[in-house]
């Protein structure tokens, strides 16, 4: 059965071809390079290897290029070996032998391949090429879109953002190491780990939960699930504040629940000690009050805290707007409140299970790709109320709502457990737990929490926030050391010690 490529190829518009012609210009192409790689890997069973690596059939310009390589790949697909006979047969198979010249033009490719030595910069060259071409490709996508006034301009937006990054990056190939290469790196993190104080990743600002994780880890996918009104967005804040603020750790904040006023304000909060009565204004501040607002909030306001509340925000928005901050902002953390007030692509709109699916599929790949860690906030379904009285009313991870994909693409799952507002314990409205569920790099366990409803703040049962910054200025101000400052690059750590002789220390300079 003949395949049908050609009308595959005519439903989809040719842009390079549309610009080149607009602008007078020939598409960037390799004409002999192309022959020369074509005609190796018919030759040489390695040079097929290498290419299927590097390249696809985009990274040909020539037509007939692209059919000879896809037939060397179905080749390869098949476990079959590659010279001119069993090409010319695939591609006879195929339909398409006479398109591309038949056996005598496959014959005429193997005679202009140069140095095999030279295989691997000839690859490169391609790959270029092709690059160039992808960028020419979105450019002109992009302005016969922005020329079409019914086009959704936040759609054009999203796709241009993700387009761009895939016309550059999609054609880049992650090479691989030995395992004596990755053993050495290992050491070598290892060495600085111990000749610094403190953690390996990003601090929570709760020492406990650092004792287990070492801090957030770049790549990381944590999922911090609640029922409404338990205090996702508050324990979120204020992990972003302790990154921010106390470690001055460019932070991205999503806020798809709340606006970046209503954030400040519960910071405010958290930074000042202010009730919210002062706050929205039924108590009348004096001027002592507001020389301490202004005094307590100096180093919160200069924070790299980075927030940002579209409305209805997707998945390929998100990402798009991550790995603009990334390149713009240098960002090391970031925080989404909450997964499912997010969108998914169109083609899944309609299962939300599907949808929810893709979108912590996406959070897990752009934490790995940007190699920083990633902290979703996401609901529990109503189990957890029919489920009363048993271990507690403690959450499970078949709890979370919409999607079992969250609990299998993130490393941490985190529950934040208050008894009282579930009616099951005596313990007073303030008690709270963070429960570990999961963690695919340590242990878990159940942390207990105090948490302040008018301050909108959690903290550590044994010590309060404020008498944890104030212990930061004082140590700062009293010692130095010659420890690194944590780096996530190079994996170094940095002086804050949670397991310091009194639980909570922080040495060094930031």
């Amino acid at each position: 059965m003949v395949k049908e490529y050609k009308t595959k190829r005519k439903n989809n518009p040719d842009y390079i071809a549309a610009a080149a012609t607009e602008i007078g210009n020939k598409p960037p192409q390799a004409p002999e390079v192309e022959d020369a790689v074509i005609g190796a890997m018919m030759m040489e069973e390695n040079c097929v290897d290498a290419a299927m690596e590097s390249l696809d059939e985009k990274s040909f310009y020539n037509p007939r290029h692209r059919l000879v390589f896809r037939a060397i790949k179905e080749l390869t697909n098949k476990r079959m070996s590659v010279d001119i006979a069993t090409v010319a047969e695939q591609l006879r198979e195929d339909g398409v032998l006479d398109d591309i010249g038949g056996t005598a033009a496959l014959a005429d490719l193997t005679t202009k391949v140069g140095s095999a030595a030279n295989f691997e910069y000839h690859v490169k060259i391609l790959q270029q090429k092709t690059i160039q071409r992808n960028i020419i490709e979105v450019g002109y996508k992009m302005l016969k879109n922005a020329f079409d006034e019914t086009y959704n301009v936040d759609k054009l937006i999203s796709e241009t953002h993700q387009d761009v990054y895939n016309a550059i990056e999609g054609s880049r190939r992650s090479g691989y190491e030995d395992l004596g290469t990755a053993i050495a790196e290992a050491i070598e993190r290892i060495e600085r780990s111990q000749s610094a104080t403190g953690l390996t990743g990003i601090a929570s600002g709760f020492p406990s939960l650092d004792a287990i994780t070492m801090g957030w880890q770049p790549g990381n996918l944590i999922v911090i699930g609640a029922r409404p009104g338990h205090g996702k967005t508050a324990i979120a804040l204020n992990m972003a504040r302790a990154a921010a603020v106390d470690f001055g750790i460019p932070t991205a904040f999503f806020t798809l629940e709340m606006t970046y006023v209503e954030l400040a304000d519960r910071l405010i909060g958290t930074e000042t000690g202010l009730s919210s009565a002062f706050r929205k204004g039924r108590k009348k501040m004096t001027e002592a009050d507001w020389n301490h607002l202004e005094k307590a909030i100096n180093k919160a306001a200069r924070a790299p805290l980075y927030l940002d509340e579209t409305p209805a925000l997707t998945i390929s928005e998100c990402v798009a707007k991550l790995k603009r901050m990334k390149n713009e902002r240098n960002i090391k953390i970031a925080f989404v409140d909450y997964l499912q007030l997010m969108h998914g692509s169109d083609s899944n709109s309609q299962y939300r299970a599907q949808e929810i699916g893709e979108i912590s599929r996406q959070l897990k790949e752009t934490a790995k790709e940007l190699k920083i860690p990633i902290i979703a906030l996401a609901q529990l379904n109503r189990n957890i109320m029919v489920r009363a009285g048993s271990i507690n009313g403690r959450p499970l991870l078949s709890d979370l709502k919409d999607s079992g994909s969250i609990e299998q693409d993130a490393d941490i799952v985190l529950f934040i457990h208050r008894p009282s507002l579930l009616g099951l314990s005596e313990q007073p409205d303030t008690y709270a737990e963070l429960i570990i569920a999961k963690n695919r790099a340590g242990e878990m366990g159940v942390i207990p929490l105090s948490f302040n409803g008018d301050l909108v703040k959690f903290t550590e049962a044994t010590e309060s926030l404020s008498n944890y910054a104030d212990k930061l200025d004082s140590k700062k101000a009293q010692q130095k050391t010659g420890a690194t400052s944590w780096d996530q690059f190079n994996g170094a750590v940095g002086q804050y010690d949670p397991f310091a002789p009194d639980g909570r220390g922080y040495d060094g300079d930031f």
